[in-house]
């Protein structure tokens, strides 16, 4: 009989995000077990999607107060719970496991909560001396749970994505989004005048439009920032208020660049993908900022700083008015991609083998592959994206397949050359037609994924195209599934090339 589990998570959608890595590791390290997370209503959409969770249970209203505590822990204890991994720090947390009969119950020993606990983690401090995914991972490394570290990866449906793009394809590119709020205090807010004079530099200077976001209590500054922007009025809207937290985490993914303050959207912001700029004043960037690529941190060093508060008492914002607009705005640029691309899929499309490809007998490039030529003089990148989860399978090696990659980087071409080494089970965010290959090409090439394309022989590469807003072309094959979601089938690679220059 599988492991029921249940995982307490945090309240705050940026710790929330903070935590994904550490359910990822309970998902990997018990794949057999029953998972269910235990949230506040508004942090429980973060997770929706997610394939690490089998089941969201609501801390709502209707648990308020000792007697809604009570019931939660009936319902808990209904539920036949044989662990509970507590995320979240609160006395609350591990007083409701208890009383819900969980036999094992872990959490870190902090908030007078150590006795309610049978696997309390020692607590000296460590969430002002690292960074809160590290946090939560060592929480389940020190309960004896295999923990490796990893970035959060935020999943969107390809109808959210597609539905983000849509909502936002009057604007005109690069789109910037906006987030000047923070949910925790005035001081981790830049200055609205300062915000509208960077939308002003986004219309005028790039040539773009700007969305500012914001839940409903920041809908007055949203449309504040807009209403002193110099801009004509489709060039930049306020979307505060008007989103569910889905919706928002799409729009952020489907802008050009995002900048943000020290905030829930500043994490859904990295767990995206979004090339990001943050902007830090009365907190610390160690415990806190983006993690993985494509994302500038913006801070001034002060002596009263980092202190923690919700407002400023000492020092009159100084933290927050050290930063210019002027470098905010060139971070804005440094991160907007500008260069056009084509990927490819590699076995089936760049070579002939298709199946699981792990030896030199069988490596052999399409007679066309010259004609690859062709897009580097017309100004392409080109750059490989290939799923190998034969590696995973332990039927392919993964140095031949760093080798064969390198014969097209090396011989014909290609900038860059990107695989994924998991099976379909790890549900990896790099696994076409997932999405990550491309966004981290983005970051590392500068690509304009809505002005490249994807070549493929798999419906997998033609939903790729899909995901990122990209043309997908077909290499012509069997598969009906793949046709109906390309844009053009091509016989060949140079009927592809061809598709692509004229288009």
């Amino acid at each position: 009989m599988s492991e029921n589990i249940l995982i307490r998570g945090v309240n705050w959608v940026g710790d929330a995000v903070m935590t994904m890595p550490a359910i990822r590791s309970i998902r990997r390290a018990m794949p057999g077990a029953r998972i269910s997370l235990l949230v506040k209503p508004w942090v429980a959409p973060l997770f929706e999607k997610s394939p690490d969770i089998d089941d969201i249970i609501l801390y709502d209203e209707r648990f308020r107060g000792i007697a809604g505590r009570l019931a939660l822990a009936s319902e808990l204890r209904s539920k036949k719970f044989d662990r509970a991994i507590l995320l979240q720090n609160a006395f609350d947390a591990a007083a409701i496991a208890s009383l819900a009969r969980i036999p094992e119950r872990i959490g870190y020993d902090r908030d007078y909560r150590g006795f309610l606990l049978t696997k309390a983690v020692p607590f000296s401090g460590e969430d002002r001396r690292m960074h809160h995914i590290e946090y939560f991972l060592e929480l389940l490394r020190k309960a004896g749970i295999e923990a490796p570290y990893s970035v959060p990866w935020l999943e969107l449906s390809l109808e959210e994505r597609t539905w983000a793009r849509e909502k936002l394809s009057a604007l005109k590119r690069p789109v910037i989004g906006i987030n000047p709020g923070a949910q925790y205090g005035p001081a981790k807010q830049w200055m609205p005048e300062r915000f509208a004079s960077l939308v002003t530099r986004v219309v005028r200077e790039l040539d773009g439009s700007a969305v500012v976001f914001g839940g409903p209590a920041e809908a007055e500054l949203s449309r504040g920032i807009v209403a002193l922007a110099s801009s004509p009025p489709e060039r930049a809207v306020s979307m505060a208020g008007k989103t569910s937290l889905r919706e928002l985490a799409a729009l952020i993914s489907e802008c050009d660049a995002f900048v943000t303050t020290d905030s829930g959207p500043m994490h859904i912001g990295y767990a995206t993908r979004t090339p990001l700029v943050a902007i830090f004043g009365s907190t610390e960037p160690s415990l806190t900022r983006p993690v993985g690529y494509g994302f500038k941190v913006i801070r001034h060093e002060m002596q009263c700083s980092p202190c923690f508060k919700r407002e400023c008492t000492e020092n009159d914002m100084q933290c927050m008015k050290a930063i210019t607009e002027e470098e905010v705005f060139a971070s804005v640029k440094d991160l907007l991609p500008r260069r056009r691309a084509v990927f490819f899929d590699r076995d089936g499309t760049l070579c002939e083998f298709s199946e699981y490809l792990n030896d030199w007998d069988n490596f052999e490039v399409m007679d066309d592959i010259n004609i690859l030529n062709t897009l580097i003089n017309n100004g392409f990148n080109l750059i490989g994206v290939t799923n190998q989860s034969g590696i995973a399978r332990g039927i392919v090696n993964e140095e031949f397949v760093r080798e064969a990659n390198a014969v097209f980087t090396e011989k014909h071409g290609l900038k860059g050359f990107y695989y994924c080494p998991h099976n379909t089970e790890a549900h990896c965010p790099c696994r076409k037609p997932s999405p990550e290959m491309l966004l981290k090409a983005r970051a590392e090439h500068e690509i304009d994924l809505k002005n490249s394309f994807v070549v493929g022989d798999r419906e997998a590469d033609m939903l790729l195209a899909r995901a990122v807003g990209a043309k997908a072309v077909l290499i012509e094959s069997e598969r009906a599934d793949a046709r109906e979601v390309a844009d053009f089938t091509a016989k060949n690679l140079t009927g592809a090339v061809g598709w692509i220059l004229s288009n």
